[in-house]
């Protein structure tokens, strides 16, 4: 596989912030990336049913303000604020767990850039997986994102095959160290944020976790 798993790493910025959201206490991861393509072709491919299911998951549902949506086999929730071609917000609706993501595209000077942060409230995932329970599967998704925009006609990564490779097992386990410095960097205790690492990538991997 072509693949270089330090440039696509060093490609996203993450950081962890603490805050509230409906006055409990939450936490928010946010990763951000550059891609050289204009604003209106970002926000096409990530607001496009048809352009998500080529690098994301098939998508259904009204996808329009206040419509509701479905990822297949996946999350849905509903479409909260949609201002195009800059932001988008809405609902994350997994099982009986809600949270929530925004999405920001914005000009970079150099192309086009994503924002996206998904805010958790505190819980016992959240204590045992740390940020990179959600950050490396939008870092998952923003590779697929990447290598769509990159080349639209080509087929979408096998993320089961990505997943078994030595380079897929690199990538995770690389997302899962950046998730934990940057959840040190937002106020995790070094212990704990390392130990949520390991599992993470674990959990991603199939692979036994080495530790606690």
């Amino acid at each position: 596989m072509d693949f270089d798993v330090e440039q696509h790493l060093g490609a996203v910025e993450r950081s962890v912030s603490s805050g509230e959201r409906d006055g409990r206490p939450a936490r928010a991861v946010t990763l951000a990336r550059g891609f050289t393509k204009t604003v209106e072709d970002l926000w096409d491919a990530v607001t496009n049913r048809d352009r998500i299911s080529d690098w994301f998951l098939p998508v259904s549902g009204d996808l329009v303000r206040g419509g509701r949506y479905h990822l297949e086999g996946h999350a849905g929730g509903v479409i909260a604020a949609c201002e195009a071609p800059s932001f988008l917000a809405l609902t994350w609706e997994f099982g009986d767990d809600v949270s929530w993501v925004d999405v920001r595209v914005s000009g970079d000077g150099a192309g086009a850039r994503l924002t996206l942060t998904h805010t958790s409230l505190l819980s016992e995932h959240w204590d045992a997986y740390g940020p990179g329970a959600a950050g490396v599967g939008w870092e998952m998704g923003l590779l697929g994102l990447a290598n769509h925009l990159a080349e639209p006609a080509a087929p979408k990564m096998d993320e089961a095959a990505f997943v078994g490779s030595s380079e897929g097992r690199a990538f995770i386990a690389g997302s899962s160290e950046r998730w934990a410095k940057a959840g040190v960097a937002g106020g995790m205790d070094p212990g704990a944020a390392r130990a949520a690492a390991r599992r993470t990538t674990a959990f991603y991997t199939g692979e036994p976790s080495e530790g606690t």
